[in-house]
């Protein structure tokens, strides 16, 4: 990390951002889990179901593999098919405070995330501290920057100046992964893609648009435990008054 303890910290308009992000990513972790809970199979395409065999299963509920839960089937081999079919078992569905804190929470995150990025555009912050420069992207800096992380961080302070490797994360995290799962989100809304029915093609179904979701999910919470163990290696106490104070 090229950080030290000499560097300005962050200003005021980034950490004030920072800590609404903080604050709407968890909630929408917390929620996404239990809407998650509610049928914890994830699936490829148009359609999937009880019926449907998974791409994925996740046994994070009771809904996962219950007593009752039968072996998937295929509506081809059902009597008169295409036919529906009840489902097999009684699940837990009392989320529906969970799917509207989910969606108020995400307006909160999409907002903020637009305010800082025009800040970041039109003060500079993006192209100075965010986006990596060729530099920054060739193999031999990645490299060496990586290498720089495993060594003591004993003198880092908080804020930019950032690493070629610190860059190519957060610029994957403002860039792809956000965006990403703003996008994915909006595409599992019937009344979106009533109107704008063309993200279903996109995305190659609900189902696809659903299990991208997850996984974009997945991997900015890798970024958040990254993170956070970051702050605790190079000195919490430090790295949190720069983001709470400025200093």
């Amino acid at each position: 990390m090229t950080n030290s303890v000499s560097s300005k910290g962050h200003r005021r308009w980034v950490r004030v951002s920072h800590w609404v992000t903080v604050a709407s990513f968890l909630t929408l972790a917390f929620t996404g889990i239990l809407i998650l809970a509610v049928h914890p199979r994830l699936y490829w395409g148009e359609v999937g179901n009880d019926l449907t065999p998974a791409l994925l299963e996740i046994p994070i509920s009771g809904n996962h593999r219950p007593d009752e839960y039968e072996t998937t089937t295929s509506f081809d081999n059902l009597p008169g098919s295409p036919i529906s079919a009840d489902r097999t078992y009684t699940i837990f569905n009392e989320n529906g405070w969970g799917r509207s804190l989910h969606f108020l929470a995400a307006w909160f995150l999409v907002v903020t995330g637009l305010l800082y990025l025009l800040a970041g555009i039109f003060g500079g912050h993006i192209r100075r501290n965010i986006l990596p420069t060729g530099k920054d992207l060739s193999p031999s800096r990645l490299m060496q920057d990586a290498r720089e992380h495993l060594k003591p961080m004993v003198d880092i302070g908080g804020g930019p100046p950032y690493g070629a490797v610190q860059k190519v994360v957060y610029a994957g995290v403002v860039f792809i992964a956000l965006p990403l799962m703003l996008v994915t989100g909006l595409t599992m809304s019937p009344a979106v893609t009533a109107a704008m029915p063309f993200l279903l093609d996109l995305f190659g179904g609900y189902q696809s648009a659903r299990t991208i979701h997850f996984f974009g999910f997945s991997a900015l919470i890798l970024f958040l435990i990254i993170h956070v163990a970051m702050v605790f290696v190079t000195g919490a106490t430090r790295q949190l008054r720069a983001m709470i104070l400025g200093k």
